[in-house]
């Protein structure tokens, strides 16, 4: 049977791997299953990247707490009030980006909220940390509010300027500096709400959830696009 198999990274109860226990909102993969796909949950095996990338036709990074940005080629210390993610986690995901980018960049690969933002990282953006220092709107993107977005380039990834709608975010740190990455989307206030690669296929990040966004194509219609670009091996 062909199987189109999607690969879900897992975060750790109480965001430690001291814990023993993987947890993953169960909305991506049941959106990855309604779209034709086959969820596979990853754990944190850093030294198996090769064989996920290996078995798996695309990969979601989903979302979680805040990186370690001081570990980054350009990073910068934490800001105070951010709640470090696990490291064994955030070794993992950036040795599979790392992985992908250098074997098979091919691979379809949607980054939500902290997958975006380390996709920016890893391509060597920058952070805002903390948004309300920054951003007397800070609280439309926070606590799962929903807000319109604004497409500023069409992308392998299933994005295009003449889409319409409003998203789910709940997040207080956001990309503001993406690397080698370009800038596809933002919200009202300019706080950049898409990155993508147009070197690569659907390498597409998104600082909303489209897991919890309900039907459309900014939301559970993006990870259908992400599982039909798998399913193309581009």
């Amino acid at each position: 049977m062909n199987m189109t198999v999607i690969g879900i990274t897992a975060d750790n109860k109480n965001n430690t791997a001291a814990s023993g226990t993987y947890e993953c909102a169960a909305a991506y993969s049941r959106a990855v299953a309604d779209a034709g796909g086959v969820p596979v949950m990853l754990p944190h095996v850093l030294e198996r990247v090769a064989e996920y990338a290996a078995w798996c036709d695309g990969f979601i990074l989903t979302g979680g707490v805040d990186p370690d940005t001081s570990v980054f080629q350009r990073g910068d210390p934490m800001h105070p009030k951010a709640k470090r993610m696990d490291p064994q986690r955030q070794a993992f995901e950036v040795g599979l980006l790392e992985h992908l980018a250098k074997a098979k960049p091919e691979t379809a690969c949607l980054g939500v909220c902290l997958g975006m933002q380390l996709m920016a990282l890893h391509a060597g953006g920058k952070l805002n940390q903390h948004l309300p220092d920054t951003h007397e709107t800070h609280a439309m993107h926070a606590q799962n509010s929903e807000h319109a977005i604004k497409v500023l380039a069409p992308t392998r990834g299933g994005l295009s300027p003449d889409l319409r709608g409003r998203v789910v975010s709940h997040h207080v740190q956001a990309v503001r500096d993406s690397g080698a990455m370009r800038v596809v989307a933002a919200a009202p206030d300019g706080i950049i709400e898409a990155i993508d690669d147009p070197t690569r296929g659907f390498y597409l990040g998104v600082q909303w959830h489209p897991e919890r966004g309900g039907e459309g194509p900014l939301n559970r219609g993006l990870i259908g696009a992400l599982v039909d670009a798998a399913r193309r091996g581009t």
